[in-house]
């Protein structure tokens, strides 16, 4: 996602968990297509973290344009009963305080023609019975997609989301038995998970121009997996 705003002249700043490896990896792509790149490590879901290195980042990067919120934790627990307090707080804390925390700091800067972009889930849609805390999170940021879109277009900026499934990432393997990994990817009609870089475009396509009449809406793109909006 990266590599491809910066395909089109975006300068970018990123902020992960601790990856140290991937993201000096994905530094160095970035500023191989010609824009510059800012990592940040650290955990989003603190909101003082949040504060503080976006503001730090809108100094650096000279401004602010788009903002796209894709933290993620994931982990795989299929028995109910077996859901402890940490991980419920953790599941909420990294995929939906984060989203407020970080675009709380961040409207701040942004202007009319800005753009908020979302990451979400089928899961919001259809359920995966063995992500019971991450699909409740993700309808969460469905729903803060759309409550935010209507709060925030008087002020001329948008907010969407991407809703992917499968795609593959080191997500997938590092979360869940092996078992599921060697079946992930067959349930849509392509039959086969997604590469990052066949959704990257739908992140692009949402914080250009091209959408401009898009708001509160969500692209999915998901091998062609039905899904009800």
């Amino acid at each position: 996602m990266a590599v491809f705003f910066a395909r089109e002249g975006a300068d970018v700043a990123i902020f992960y968990y601790d990856e140290h490896a991937d993201a000096q990896e994905t530094k160095t792509m970035v500023e191989q297509e010609g824009s510059r790149c800012m990592v940040v490590a650290g955990d989003i879901g603190n909101s003082f973290f949040c504060n503080e290195q976006v503001t730090a980042s809108v100094a650096w990067l000279g401004g602010l344009n788009i903002l796209v919120n894709n933290a993620a934790y994931q982990p795989f627990q299929d028995n109910a009963e077996h859901l402890t307090d940490e991980q419920l707080t953790k599941t909420f804390q990294t995929n939906v305080f984060s989203y407020f925390y970080m675009t709380r700091a961040c409207l701040t800067y942004l202007e009319s023609g800005d753009t908020i972009i979302n990451t979400v889930s089928v899961t919001a849609y259809r359920g995966s019975s063995h992500l019971l805390d991450y699909t409740a999170s993700k309808a969460a940021g469905l729903g803060f997609t759309r409550a935010l879109a209507r709060m925030v277009a008087d002020r001329g900026i948008r907010a969407n989301a991407v809703a992917p499934v499968p795609i593959w990432t080191p997500l997938t393997p590092s979360t869940f038995p092996a078992e599921h990994v060697s079946r992930f990817g067959a349930q849509p009609l392509l039959k086969r998970p997604g590469q990052p870089e066949e959704v990257a475009p739908s992140y692009v396509f949402l914080a250009s121009r091209d959408s401009s009449y898009f708001t509160g809406s969500v692209l999915h793109p998901d091998g062609g997996e039905i899904v009800n909006e």
